[in-house]
């Protein structure tokens, strides 16, 4: 219970800072560029939605693994996907995106969660 708890709130954290300070640094300023296929309002929506959204997903995701009686395969094939997706941004970016340890953590989490 301890390890679903703590890949949750990592799953939390990404989320948030993800919605938010994601949002701000990247997605506000690319937005206002309005360059190339920006200069569409419905693609600038669906950018803002998208981006949102994978926003929602962390926090699905969080909430499956800590959901008493979650299928044992579930928990685990949240873990490796977010562990997945931890490393693989660590590999891409060398290092240099600050997701990476809490994605991989998260992942990390879900997966002993799963185990045990």
């Amino acid at each position: 219970m301890i390890w679903t708890g703590l890949s949750s709130a990592f799953m939390v954290a990404a989320a948030l800072v993800h919605s938010v300070l994601g949002y701000r640094r990247l997605i506000a300023p690319l937005l206002r560029s309005g360059d190339g296929l920006l200069a569409d309002a419905l693609v600038r929506r669906i950018v803002r939605f998208a981006w949102h959204a994978t926003s929602v997903l962390m926090l699905v995701s969080a909430a499956a693994v800590v959901w008493p009686g979650t299928p044992k395969g579930l928990l685990i094939a949240i873990g490796a996907a977010w562990l997945a997706t931890g490393l693989f941004n660590a590999a891409y970016t060398k290092g240099r995106h600050i997701a990476w340890p809490v994605l991989s953590a998260a992942g990390l989490f879900a997966l002993i969660g799963g185990f045990a």
